[in-house]
Protein backbone atom coordinates (compact mmCIF):
# COMPACT_ATOMS: atom_id res chain seq x y z
CA UNK A 1 0.00 0.00 0.00
CA UNK A 2 2.47 2.76 1.32
CA UNK A 3 4.22 2.02 -2.58
CA UNK A 4 1.03 2.19 -4.26
CA UNK A 5 0.44 5.50 -2.67
CA UNK A 6 3.59 7.03 -3.21
CA UNK A 7 3.21 6.11 -7.11
CA UNK A 8 0.11 8.17 -7.33
CA UNK A 9 1.54 10.81 -5.49
CA UNK A 10 4.30 10.68 -7.78
CA UNK A 11 1.29 11.03 -10.37
CA UNK A 12 -0.26 13.61 -9.22
CA UNK A 13 3.10 15.84 -8.74
CA UNK A 14 4.57 14.92 -11.89
CA UNK A 15 4.32 18.54 -13.28
CA UNK A 16 5.15 20.45 -10.49
CA UNK A 17 7.85 22.51 -9.51
CA UNK A 18 7.81 23.06 -6.19
CA UNK A 19 8.62 20.96 -3.28
CA UNK A 20 7.84 17.27 -4.19
CA UNK A 21 6.48 14.54 -1.68
CA UNK A 22 8.60 11.98 -2.46
CA UNK A 23 11.08 9.18 -1.14
CA UNK A 24 13.34 12.06 -1.00
CA UNK A 25 11.42 14.59 1.28
CA UNK A 26 10.52 11.36 3.13
CA UNK A 27 14.03 10.20 3.97
CA UNK A 28 14.89 14.16 4.52
CA UNK A 29 12.34 14.39 7.41
CA UNK A 30 13.04 11.18 8.86
CA UNK A 31 17.22 12.38 9.23
CA UNK A 32 15.75 15.60 10.56
CA UNK A 33 13.84 13.97 13.45
CA UNK A 34 16.90 11.33 14.08
CA UNK A 35 19.38 14.25 14.78
CA UNK A 36 16.52 16.38 16.74
CA UNK A 37 15.74 13.57 18.80
CA UNK A 38 19.26 13.27 19.66
CA UNK A 39 19.67 16.69 20.28
CA UNK A 40 17.15 17.35 22.11
CA UNK A 41 17.39 13.71 24.31
CA UNK A 42 13.77 13.51 23.91
CA UNK A 43 14.28 9.15 23.32
CA UNK A 44 12.04 8.19 20.99
CA UNK A 45 12.81 4.88 19.25
CA UNK A 46 13.95 4.95 15.70
CA UNK A 47 11.04 2.77 14.44
CA UNK A 48 8.72 5.03 15.72
CA UNK A 49 10.38 7.96 13.57
CA UNK A 50 11.05 6.26 10.77
CA UNK A 51 7.47 4.88 10.32
CA UNK A 52 6.22 8.47 11.04
CA UNK A 53 8.22 10.70 8.68
CA UNK A 54 7.64 7.83 6.05
CA UNK A 55 3.88 8.20 6.96
CA UNK A 56 3.14 11.74 7.06
CA UNK A 57 2.45 12.26 3.31
CA UNK A 58 0.82 8.98 2.38
CA UNK A 59 -2.34 10.37 1.45
CA UNK A 60 -1.45 13.10 -0.17
CA UNK A 61 -2.46 12.38 -3.57
CA UNK A 62 -5.89 12.06 -2.07
CA UNK A 63 -5.58 16.02 -1.15
CA UNK A 64 -4.59 16.69 -4.77
CA UNK A 65 -6.94 14.68 -5.77
CA UNK A 66 -10.43 15.53 -3.44
CA UNK A 67 -9.52 18.19 -1.79
CA UNK A 68 -8.84 15.86 1.68
CA UNK A 69 -6.75 17.50 4.14
CA UNK A 70 -3.65 15.26 3.49
CA UNK A 71 -3.02 14.99 7.28
CA UNK A 72 -6.30 13.75 7.41
CA UNK A 73 -5.99 10.70 4.64
CA UNK A 74 -2.59 10.23 5.26
CA UNK A 75 -3.76 9.09 9.26
CA UNK A 76 -6.82 7.60 7.32
CA UNK A 77 -4.07 5.18 5.33
CA UNK A 78 -1.32 4.70 7.97
CA UNK A 79 -3.16 2.23 10.75
CA UNK A 80 -3.12 -0.76 7.90
CA UNK A 81 0.34 -0.27 6.84
CA UNK A 82 0.89 0.08 10.61
CA UNK A 83 -0.82 -2.93 11.24
CA UNK A 84 0.91 -4.75 8.26
CA UNK A 85 4.31 -4.00 10.04
CA UNK A 86 3.33 -5.00 13.18
CA UNK A 87 3.33 -1.61 15.09
CA UNK A 88 1.51 -1.95 18.50
CA UNK A 89 -1.88 -0.37 19.27
CA UNK A 90 0.01 2.39 21.45
CA UNK A 91 2.88 2.74 19.00
CA UNK A 92 0.20 3.48 16.20
CA UNK A 93 -1.55 5.86 18.39
CA UNK A 94 1.61 8.25 19.05
CA UNK A 95 2.08 7.94 15.26
CA UNK A 96 -1.07 9.12 14.07
CA UNK A 97 -1.66 11.47 16.70
CA UNK A 98 1.63 13.18 14.81
CA UNK A 99 0.64 12.74 11.61
CA UNK A 100 -2.60 14.71 12.46
CA UNK A 101 -1.34 17.73 13.39
CA UNK A 102 1.75 17.97 11.35
CA UNK A 103 0.35 20.99 9.98
CA UNK A 104 -1.00 22.59 13.32
CA UNK A 105 1.66 25.10 13.90
CA UNK A 106 0.64 25.05 17.70
CA UNK A 107 2.55 21.24 17.81
CA UNK A 108 5.54 23.26 16.65
CA UNK A 109 7.48 23.70 20.54
CA UNK A 110 5.80 20.27 21.67
CA UNK A 111 8.98 17.54 23.33
CA UNK A 112 7.44 14.77 21.64
CA UNK A 113 7.02 12.99 18.28
CA UNK A 114 4.22 15.81 17.26
CA UNK A 115 6.84 18.62 17.42
CA UNK A 116 9.54 16.34 16.21
CA UNK A 117 7.98 15.36 12.73
CA UNK A 118 6.16 19.12 12.87
CA UNK A 119 9.75 20.81 13.25
CA UNK A 120 11.54 18.20 11.03
CA UNK A 121 8.84 18.71 7.94
CA UNK A 122 9.18 22.62 8.04
CA UNK A 123 12.81 22.65 8.05
CA UNK A 124 13.00 19.94 5.76
CA UNK A 125 12.29 22.14 2.68
CA UNK A 126 15.75 23.17 0.73
CA UNK A 127 14.39 26.86 -0.31
CA UNK A 128 18.42 28.00 -0.04
CA UNK A 129 18.93 25.57 -3.26
CA UNK A 130 15.47 25.78 -5.24
CA UNK A 131 14.84 26.73 -8.45
CA UNK A 132 11.28 27.52 -8.07
CA UNK A 133 11.91 29.50 -4.93
CA UNK A 134 10.91 33.40 -6.19
CA UNK A 135 7.94 31.37 -7.24
CA UNK A 136 6.83 29.98 -4.49
CA UNK A 137 4.44 31.61 -2.13
CA UNK A 138 5.46 30.49 1.31
CA UNK A 139 6.38 33.83 3.01
CA UNK A 140 9.70 34.79 3.16
CA UNK A 141 9.96 34.22 6.88
CA UNK A 142 8.83 30.64 6.29
CA UNK A 143 11.19 29.50 3.81
CA UNK A 144 14.48 27.74 4.31
CA UNK A 145 17.15 29.93 3.45
CA UNK A 146 19.93 28.69 5.06
CA UNK A 147 20.80 24.76 5.77
CA UNK A 148 20.77 23.81 9.16
CA UNK A 149 21.57 20.30 9.37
Amino acid sequence: MFKRCCEEIEKEEKDRIFCRHDMAHLLDVARLMMILNVKEKLHIDEDIIYATALLHDVGRHLQYRYGIGHEISSALIAPEILQDCNFSKKAERKILSAILKHRDTKTHKEKNLNGLLYRADKMSRACFCCKAEKWCNWPRNKKNLIMQY
